[in-house]
């Protein structure tokens, strides 16, 4: 934070006169559930982005963020509020201000602001939702708006649905607003109900398992597959009254495959369906401290998401294998939207190094570059630290 504070003076010639942290977040299971009415279970993570600011005199917002120093300070006015290819990452929290003030928000002063995020880029540990919760974190403060925190994580997602064009679902912003330290959020994702769960592994700890390969969203075939799951519920709702795949049962899935009867359609929604199961049950494991169950789920949601989804890719699946025949490794998965990104695996904590020296090895041999391999630490949501 020293170093900031020196830096955001250097930058706009004046001290801050806030901080603020939002956090990453993973999701331990119900992987691409929540677009489709399902359950998912995540929890924030104590890596994030940090923010520094003070108001200005004028209408101008001055972003400036230590990961792209390259880009140098971004500017716009309070009166040019729309999406600027040039602009780079500072249009998410251009969204979020643009949305507040149309919500009705008294926001009449610029802002100098400065950014610094430890979340790996590209990692699917939800780097843009952390930036758009934390402006709208200090926009709340700044200007003293009230705000509940459901709308900042609702703007959220419509910054990255309608401004970014990113067809995403709620649980990025809902994890990195809601979240509590060393608690999992269980968020049914129809009527966005949710409660706290003790995130207790005991001798275990969550690793992330970065595969270094960038998975943009909007490159991805993320659209796609949210499309399928589209078009397999119009199918079922030719004779089923349901409003989402997550209203299924995997019984009552099966003895309607004819209205569908289509093999890969049929594949999409098996997994939107079954993983959404595999959360409840998951939740259930994790309160009754079966962390062997836990783990077998986490490994069945992996198999899932390769052989039903399709989102993995051979980077994905190779930390996976690798982390499995650990002995000491309870289950592992994919985390996040997938085709890169990050898994995690349940490990024993006096085996962590010989772990991670083991996946390092096997990824490197078959990949040929390294992973990076961290112990997860569940912080709470985004706040103001000072």
């Amino acid at each position: 934070m020293e170093h900031l504070t020196a830096r955001f003076k250097e930058l706009f010639h004046t001290e801050p006169d806030a901080t603020y942290f939002s956090p990453g977040r993973i999701n331990l299971i119900g992987e691409h559930t929540d677009y489709n009415g399902g359950h998912v279970f995540p929890a924030s993570i104590t890596l994030g982005t940090y923010g520094l600011a003070k108001k200005r005199d004028d209408n101008k917002i001055c972003l400036y963020s230590e990961n792209f120093p390259e880009k140098g300070i971004i500017e716009f006015s309070l009166e040019d509020l729309d999406f600027n290819q040039e602009h780079s990452w500072t249009n998410y929290p251009k969204a979020v201000l643009k949305y507040l003030k149309e919500a009705g928000h008294s926001i009449d002063n610029g802002l100098d602001i400065l950014v610094y995020g430890n979340i790996p880029n590209g990692a699917g540990l939800s780097s843009s939702a952390s930036l758009e919760l934390l402006m709208g974190v200090i926009l709340e403060d700044q200007f003293k708006l009230s705000v509940e925190r459901l709308d900042l994580i609702l703007i959220g997602k419509r910054v990255e649905n309608e401004f970014i064009g990113v067809n995403s679902g709620i649980m990025d912003q809902f994890a990195i607003g809601m979240g509590a330290k060393d608690q999992a959020i269980l968020l049914d994702t129809n009527t966005l109900s949710y409660e706290l769960v003790p995130a207790d592994f005991g001798d275990y700890v969550i690793a992330i398992m970065n595969t270094n390969k960038r998975r943009e969203l909007i490159d991805s075939k993320y659209n796609e597959r949210r499309a399928e799951c589209e078009k397999a519920l119009s199918l079922l709702q030719t004779k089923l009254d349901i409003q989402s795949l997550g209203e299924l049962s995997a019984t009552d899935f099966k003895a309607h495959l004819d209205l569908i009867n289509d093999d890969l359609l049929i594949k999409r929604a098996k997994h939107a369906i079954t993983e959404n199961e595999r959360t409840l049950i998951a939740k259930k494991a994790l309160e009754n401290h079966d962390l062997v169950e836990f783990g077998l789920l986490l490994n069945a949601s992996h198999d899932s998401l390769k052989n039903d989804y399709e989102v993995t890719g051979i980077e994905l699946d190779t930390l996976v294998d690798a982390a499995r025949r650990h002995t000491h490794v309870l289950g592992a998965r994919m985390t996040g939207a997938g085709f890169g990104g990050c898994a995690i695996a349940l490990v024993h904590k006096e085996h962590w190094d010989t772990f991670v020296e083991d996946v390092k090895k096997e990824y490197l041999e078959i990949i040929g570059y390294d992973t990076e391999i961290y112990q997860a630490s569940i912080g709470s949501g985004t706040t103001k630290l000072s």
